[in-house]
This record gives C-alpha cells, sequence and structure tokens, in this order.
C-alpha cells in the first residue's frame, strides 16, 4: 500500500524490524475470506453450498474455515438461516481463550462492544449449559445489526442491550467475563477497509487511548472477584495494546494472565502483560490483538429489588410447549399478546437487565396471540431451542427458497391453516402458513432480501 500514513509505516518498522518488509507486502494482498459454522445448526459440517469453495480449517478455532473466494453470501440460504457467520479468522481467537478459562459451570458474559455479532455469536456457541450472554452496542444502528445478526444464529440463551458502558454500574460484579473489544484506530483493518487509512492521524491515537480507559473503567465493576476480561482490538498500536494491559494491572490491581498459543505464528506482545498479536504475515487473517485478565477483587452481586418490571411468568401454552426443545427448563412471558420463551433459571437476572438497561431482544420472542389463535413469529423458526420434529417442515430447493427470502410467494402443499417451517439443506429459514389458495410469507418485511435474484438461480 502506496498511501500508509509515513508515521504508520515509521512506527510499524521499528515495531517489526526485520519483519516489517514481510509485512507491508502481505497488506498489498487480497483479504482473506473466512466463515464460522454453527455448530448446533450444523453439527459440525460444511453446508452444501460452501463446500466446493473451502480452503482449510483455522488453527485457533475448529468451527472456523478459509474460503478460496468470497461467494455472495445474501445469496446462500444457508447463511440466511444462521447456518455460519461470516467472520475476519484472527478474531476467533476469542473462542479460544475463553475454552482456557471456562468449564462446565453456567457462567454469565457481558460482550459490550458486540456489533456486528461475531465476538457474541462465538461466544454463545462456546459457552456451557444454562450460561446467558449479555450481548451489549451503544451505537444504535449498529445494535439494530446485531439483534438481527443474533437471532439469525439462533441461541435464544441471550439478551441485546443498547447501552453506553456507565449504564452497567448497577451490575457490579454480576458477570463471570466481560469482553471489551475496545473502539480503536483500526489500523489491523486497512487491507480489508482502505478507507480506513484515510481516517488515521497521531492525535487519533491518543483519543482512542483515553476512550479505552475510560470505558474499562466504567465496566470493571461489573467483573466477579476471579473473574476474566478479555481485552481486545484491532490495532497494532502498542498505546492502545500492551499500554492498556499494563494500566489494567497497575489501576485496578489485576493480574494478567498467559496462555498457551495454539499456532507458532501468532506473536506474543512485548510488555510485563501478556498480550498476542496477529500480523497478516505471519497469520492468515487481519491485524489483531487480544489479552487476558482475571479481577482479584470485588464485591458479590447484590440485585437490586426489581420495581419497574412488573411482568410475571407463565407456563408455556401446550401449542408452543410441543415445537421446543427442553421446554421444561423454560418459561413463557406475555406483554402485550406477545409471549416470550426464556431460560428459566436466568428469569429474575433478565427482568433486572430490562429494568435498568435499554434491552432490544431478550430470550425467544416466540408467538404473538390474537383473536385467541396463536402466530408464530420468526425468532421462533431460527432458535435452536426449536425442536424441527414436532414442526411440518417443507424443504425448499434453492430457487423457492430465495423466493421465500425475497418475501415471495412459493406453493406448498399442506392443510388449509397449518404452520410449515420453510428449510433449505435442512436449515430453518422461517414460518409459512397454508391459507388454502396460497402460502402465506411470514418472513420479516426488514429481513426479506432486496437485491435482484440472478436469472440462473430462479
Amino acid at each position: 500500500m502506496s498511501n500508509l500514513p509515513p508515521a504508520f509505516e515509521s512506527r510499524m518498522r521499528k515495531q517489526l524490524g526485520q519483519e516489517a518488509d514481510a509485512f507491508f507486502k502481505a497488506l498489498n494482498q487480497p483479504a482473506p475470506v473466512s466463515i464460522r459454522l454453527n455448530p448446533i445448526k450444523t453439527t459440525g459440517k460444511i453446508p452444501d453450498t460452501l463446500q466446493s469453495i473451502v480452503d482449510k480449517k483455522t488453527e485457533w478455532c475448529p468451527e472456523g474455515y478459509f474460503l478460496s473466494q468470497r461467494p455472495v453470501f445474501t445469496l446462500d440460504p444457508c447463511y440466511q438461516g444462521g447456518a455460519y457467520y461470516v467472520q475476519e479468522a484472527s478474531s476467533m481467537f476469542i473462542g479460544y481463550l475463553l475454552k482456557q478459562i471456562i468449564h462446565e459451570q453456567p457462567v454469565k458474559v457481558l460482550d459490550l462492544c458486540a456489533a456486528p455479532g461475531g465476538k457474541s455469536s462465538l461466544t454463545v456457541s462456546a459457552l456451557p449449559a444454562d450460561s446467558l450472554l449479555v450481548s451489549n452496542e451503544v451505537i444504535r444502528s449498529r445494535a439494530t445489526i446485531l439483534k438481527e445478526n443474533m437471532l439469525r444464529w439462533g441461541y435464544s440463551n441471550v439478551v441485546v442491550t443498547n447501552n453506553d458502558p456507565s449504564d452497567f454500574s448497577a451490575f457490579e460484579s454480576a458477570f463471570d467475563i466481560v469482553i471489551v473489544d475496545a473502539p480503536c484506530s483500526g489500523e489491523g483493518m486497512f487491507r480489508k477497509d482502505p478507507a480506513s487509512i484515510g481516517e488515521w492521524n497521531e492525535n487519533n491515537l491518543t483519543v482512542c487511548r483515553d476512550r479505552q480507559k475510560r470505558i474499562l473503567t466504567d465496566i470493571w465493576k461489573t467483573l466477579k472477584p476471579d473473574g476474566y476480561l478479555i481485552y481486545s482490538t484491532c490495532t497494532y498500536n502498542p498505546g492502545e495494546n500492551e499500554e492498556i494491559l499494563e494500566w489494567i494491572c497497575r489501576q485496578f490491581q489485576a493480574e494478567s494472565i498467559p496462555v498457551s498459543l495454539p499456532a507458532d505464528t501468532i506473536t506474543p506482545g512485548n510488555s510485563t502483560a501478556y498480550g498476542y498479536h496477529f500480523y497478516p504475515h505471519k497469520t492468515t487473517g487481519e491485524g489483531f490483538f487480544c489479552g487476558l485478565i482475571r479481577k482479584k477483587d470485588g464485591e458479590k452481586y447484590r440485585p437490586k429489588k426489581n420495581k419497574k418490571q412488573k411482568t410475571t411468568t407463565f407456563p408455556i401454552p401446550p401449542e408452543l410447549s410441543r415445537l421446543l426443545i427442553h421446554s421444561e427448563n423454560l418459561t413463557a412471558q406475555n406483554e402485550d399478546n406477545r409471549i416470550t420463551i426464556l431460560p428459566d433459571m436466568h428469569g429474575e437476572f433478565i427482568r433486572q437487565l430490562r429494568s435498568e438497561l435499554k434491552v432490544t431482544a431478550y430470550g425467544c420472542e416466540a408467538a404473538e396471540l390474537y383473536n385467541r389463535k396463536i402466530k408464530l413469529l420468526h425468532p421462533l423458526a431460527l432458535t435452536t431451542w426449536l425442536n424441527k420434529q414436532a414442526c411440518s417442515c417443507y424443504e425448499a430447493e434453492l430457487p423457492e427458497a430465495l423466493r421465500y427470502l425475497k418475501k415471495e410467494d412459493i406453493q406448498v402443499n399442506a392443510k388449509t391453516g397449518e404452520w410449515i417451517l420453510i428449510t433449505y439443506r435442512h436449515i430453518a429459514l422461517g414460518w409459512g402458513k397454508n391459507l388454502g389458495n396460497r402460502l402465506n410469507n411470514y418472513l420479516p418485511k426488514e429481513w426479506r432480501i432486496r437485491m435482484d435474484l440472478p436469472t440462473d438461480l430462479i
């Protein structure tokens, strides 16, 4: 790249020494394409739509794969149904860190800067049974994208929030793990997003560092004693990486935790705190940095009395219970005739979150009551809690699946009034209902494919 800022290039030459030329050469190569499978929806099998272009696995994520080319993901029903997520490979290392610190006991995790959802979908897939993830994004437009991606992924032990870090002050010592993928100068995205080069300047490095410290200060008390902070950035700047880890350890008397590395292409940082760099000339991926910190003090979480939320739970209606796996561990909540399914053991904590934060999604919004009848809602089709064996399914061919995803009519033989789960390669896409003369397409309008479908696919 000939348009790199001179100050950035000078610093990287000092930082990398003899490796600098290889680093700059790598920035001129095409950005790799990688995806991560949804372990429940695919059971580890690569979807047929991708098998011909799979190149190799990632070294630190068993579900991660590199592709030899970038397909039009929008036109893959398997992607639309949450069978896989398109994620930059280096950031999948968060899953490897999680496996070093979680075991069989359920945990509560906060992913603070979560949009668009790669790390949150990775995290919730790695958590033990009965765990809960709070996935937060402060920017409203990005929080909307986060919500959609988490609903598509289908794990319903998730609460999606749209809050500033300071808003979590009511949840002191509430979380076993906090993930902070901090807003940063974005140097690691120069190859993938050349526009970010023009936004780089030395003053912004200081702004980013100060913002990172403010975020970490706001969120530190939410960690339980002996809880873990996973800190990461997509930059190479030591002032936002190693120096921030060192600052955390000094500021909060915390402990930096080393981890064994799954590949010698990952570069340990040069610091008294343990941090790990992903450089594009050594690893197949973009620039990334992360470190693991353990909290050594703090108070036990004491939830406030919930005065704002008076919502009560009740047993799941039989019409829905039969459609759910392990419904005995779930409970229902009715607000404005919309039934949401919650994990029973986290119901009170979720109500506390809703009383203190701006919650945009939680559990599985499963159905709407209308004239004493139940209308099934889209999240129920996508949730991993769904018992597809209890559903009337229609396995669509590719042209039909794409027309359904454009919210167009498709022809299905079914009983009048019957709810039909539309699937493609056994991946659920959404609901339809036979009205007698046609199938009503219940895909939400905002989820429809907006691009024109190629003639060879329809």
